[in-house]
């Protein structure tokens, strides 16, 4: 079993207090069979959070199987999730199995959940209420055991208000849902995210890059990423790639991340079905307003005080509380 640290948990990188909560619900969700629905922003990580339960949990040893529900076309969907027999459409040239006949005593990871037909939302109700089914063109009843994890970028509350989604499935799904945070409202674990994106893309492209400047990092913590970790990476990787020396700049920045501005503004807040105390919830967001006003004035302690309308010392005291540290971005090969 992986042991949780303040900095990951079974490779997803973290630390901030909404990622440590995540960390704790997945540890509590591993051993369990219940069906989980992970919602949340594209480029979230809902794939590494149903790897970590998978990975962490009884099942750890038997196959993990994902599918994307929306890249592949509805005709053929079926036939990947259920299996089919031979013969039993053009080019069925001999018997397949599907991802959860694959899957028997692991998980299916269905994501892109909301994109499944209306036909297939019903055939998958019955399989997760008997967890049996049939192959395409076949009669034999298949058993399978399997646990199910599904993701989504939709609201499916409001695909199920419209018709798109059925409303029984919906429930059947959302035993345990998780929240994947959007990379806007963790911004104090992206110097921790590029450090490892870096040392990652070094081994796998063969690069030294040594770090990044402190204005290339002012850069990227004010953009808002609306692509989430997977644009960080891939912004990373581009840069790893093309960086002019050892060292990624600002020049190495592409045109719009070097255009973003940070905007002091109120986040559009979602209360979670099972409640939250309060004065945990203001706390993190104080802590969070501390730490952008820290990045934008290179954690010069005078300049973020100004910037807060507060005294040096009340500063102090609070990175303090919050165990708020200058991050080192030089790396060491």
């Amino acid at each position: 079993m992986t042991v949780m640290t303040p900095n990951s948990y079974a490779g997803i990188i973290g630390s901030c207090d909404i990622m440590q909560r995540l960390f704790s619900l997945i540890a509590k969700v591993t051993d369990t069979d219940t069906t989980i629905l992970v919602h949340g922003e594209s480029g979230t990580g809902k794939e590494l959070i149903a790897r970590a339960i998978h990975s962490q949990g009884a099942r750890r040893n038997n196959p993990f199987v994902p599918i994307n529900c929306g890249a592949i076309p509805a005709e053929l969907l079926e036939s990947e999730l259920f299996g089919h027999e031979k013969g039993a459409f053009t080019h069925a040239i001999r018997t397949r199995q599907g991802r959860f006949e694959l899957a028997d005593s692991g998980t299916v990871f269905l994501d892109e959940i909301s994109e499944m037909s209306p036909m297939l939302q019903v055939k998958l109700l019955r399989v997760l209420q008997e967890r049996q089914f049939e192959r395409v063109g076949g009669t034999q009843t298949i058993i399978s055991d399997f646990r199910v994890i599904a993701a989504t970028n939709r609201n499916l509350e409001e695909e199920v208000k419209i018709g798109r989604f059925r409303e029984d499935l919906y429930y059947r799904l959302n035993v345990i849902p998780i929240q994947a945070p959007p990379l806007r409202d963790r911004s104090s674990d992206i110097v921790p995210l590029v450090e490892h994106f870096i040392h990652s893309f070094n081994e796998s492209k063969n690069r030294r890059i040594t770090g990044i400047s402190q204005d290339a990092l002012g850069s990227l913590l004010r953009y808002s990423w609306p692509g989430n970790v997977r644009e960080l990476e891939n912004i990373i990787e581009r840069m790893v790639i093309l960086a002019a020396g050892n060292e990624i700049t600002s020049a190495d920045l592409p045109e719009k991340i070097l255009q973003a501005k940070g905007v002091c503004r109120q986040d559009v807040l979602e209360i979670p079905e099972m409640g939250f105390f309060l004065t945990q919830a203001v706390a993190d967001y104080e802590k969070k307003l501390i730490v952008q006003a820290l990045n934008q004035t290179d954690w010069v302690k005078n300049q973020a005080a100004q910037l807060m309308n507060v005294n040096r010392t009340t500063l102090i005291e609070k990175m303090k509380r919050y165990d708020l540290v200058k991050p080192l971005v030089t790396m060491t090969e």
